[in-house]
């Protein structure tokens, strides 16, 4: 970020407001008193109005003198939808019954359940072989051979999303168990998207030594471990012992898989705007662990002018209190040693990526970039700059963010699904640098020529396309490069 606290300027809410989503959707239940059949317009124009959107309308009752309506409205956020039931509550011969927040009535009882791959039926022969006596044989088999874990435990086909609830998504430390929904959250689209089975571990502690001891006495359960909203610097400590003393692969989806989607969506956002990476320059605001990975990755691809910024401004040579992280990036970028502000670094810049704080990038500044200027406003959940306030400028071909309510998402999850996929199918040893750029060039390598647009330069995350492609691209990389262990497999006698 740069010197200048880009956040702190106030922007009137409504100015700032994004399209209504399912995300602050809400159901109402009104009684309205019968008038003519014009009630229920009413109360439609009322929401109009205020800006929301009505999704649907369901009558579960009506008598003589009054009808009750569901009313299934979407809001920008949750002082729009507060907004919106008040315009609803002001109405005449309208009573509100009762208020449902969608999401909350979604993790209701949470997101999970544990059901049997195999069926039993009150079957006593199919009991013993689930369980005892038959189960010890298999039992026996495995401790002549580990390997066959992989084939006849649920080993094969388990990741293990582990938090400690430091840095849970855009809300910080809020603890394990405050995080736990967003682990469910994760394991939900392991199952959708790569058929996984994934089980969230929210853990009590958050001191990296303890968590990297508990992982390690829970892997044998696990093909593979996702480390999840870790704050940094911890979560590199956890990562790189990890690493290296377990025998599967230990990723920590924040950085990598963010970056990863980063580098894909960059490829293709290059190729719109006619520019080579190798030419670019590049400023980064926000260098934690999602920034950093990702500006190793555009350092690894060729980009060769690139200026990152932390919260004290710059990152350069010899810049005070610079992270263990960000001596590496003083190193390896910002030859020139810049240390001016971000503003001024974003003159000539060809590319804006941003994974900090809504804000931190005002729209003027963008016009200082170099004609088709791509930005990459990645902050959650509103960007650095909003969409409609950079398209309004004529130096700028591609904008990305990292919602949904926008084109162009870039969020990692369109890659960990296919990557975890793939890293089990393989099994995979370690998640190298190598491997990642095969995924980011294979993911990009998904939206073809014909059909690469300045609104389209990366997959939806529900095309099943985009999973396939990144969990071949796994198995295709550890077997050219030596990191699978399917070719150790002895015959099997079963």
């Amino acid at each position: 970020m740069s010197k200048t606290d880009a956040s702190s300027d106030a922007v009137p809410s409504a100015t700032r407001r994004t399209a209504p989503s399912a995300s602050y959707s809400f159901t109402v239940r009104l009684k309205i008193t019968k008038q003519g059949g014009r009630g229920l317009g009413k109360v439609i124009s009322a929401i109009g109005d205020a800006g929301g959107d009505c999704a649907d309308v369901n009558t579960p009752r009506a008598e003589d003198n009054f009808v009750v309506r569901d009313i299934l409205i979407y809001a920008s956020d949750a002082e729009h939808a507060a907004l919106i039931e008040k315009k609803i509550r002001e109405l005449d011969l309208v009573e509100v019954i009762n208020v449902s927040d969608m999401t909350f009535k979604m993790h209701l009882g949470g997101k999970l359940k544990v059901l049997p791959r195999v069926p039993i039926n009150g079957k006593r022969d199919l009991l013993s072989m689930v369980y005892t006596p038959g189960v010890a044989r298999v039992c026996t088999a495995i401790a002549e051979d580990p390997s066959k874990a992989y084939a006849l435990t649920m080993k094969g086909n388990a990741v293990a999303v582990v938090t400690d609830g430091s840095r849970i998504l855009a809300l910080g430390n809020i603890g394990p168990l405050a995080g736990l929904p967003v682990m469910e959250g994760k394991a939900a689209l392991f199952a959708e998207f790569g058929n996984i089975n994934a089980v969230p571990i929210p853990l009590n502690t958050q001191d990296p030594d303890e968590i990297i001891r508990v992982i390690k006495a829970i892997s044998p359960a696990f093909g593979a471990i996702n480390l999840e909203d870790i704050a940094s610097p911890g979560c590199y400590h956890i990562e790189d012992t990890l690493r290296r003393e377990l025998d599967i692969p230990v990723i920590h989806d924040d950085q990598h898989a963010t970056a990863i989607a980063v580098m894909a969506g960059t490829i293709n956002a290059a190729k719109v705007a006619k520019k080579r990476l190798r030419d670019m320059k590049v400023v980064v605001c926000g260098v934690g662990a999602a920034g950093m990975a990702c500006c190793k990755m555009l350092i690894q691809a060729g980009v060769r002018n690139l200026i990152g910024f932390n919260v004290n401004g710059a990152v350069y040579k010899g810049a005070p209190n610079l992270t263990e992280q960000e001596k590496w990036l003083s190193e390896n970028s910002n030859r020139r040693g810049f240390k001016g502000t971000m503003e001024e670094a974003l003159k000539g810049a060809d590319m804006f990526l941003g994974l900090s704080v809504a804000g931190a990038l005002k729209p003027e500044w963008i016009k200082g970039m170099k004609d088709k200027a791509i930005i990459f406003a990645l902050a959650n959940p509103k960007p650095e700059v909003q969409p409609e306030e950079a398209e309004k400028l004529d130096n700028v071909a591609v904008i990305a963010t990292g919602s949904s309510a926008y084109c162009n998402q870039v969020n990692n999850a369109l890659v960990f699904p296919g990557m975890f996929r793939g890293a089990l199918d393989a099994r995979l040893t370690d998640m190298t640098d190598e491997v990642k750029m095969a995924l980011a060039k294979a993911l990009a390598g998904v939206v073809n020529r014909n059909q690469l647009h300045e609104e389209y330069i990366l997959p939806d995350a529900f095309d099943a396309r985009a999973h396939k492609a990144v969990a071949d691209a796994v198995v295709k990389a550890a077997n050219e490069l030596g990191l699978s262990r399917r070719s150790e497999r002895k015959n099997s006698t079963l």
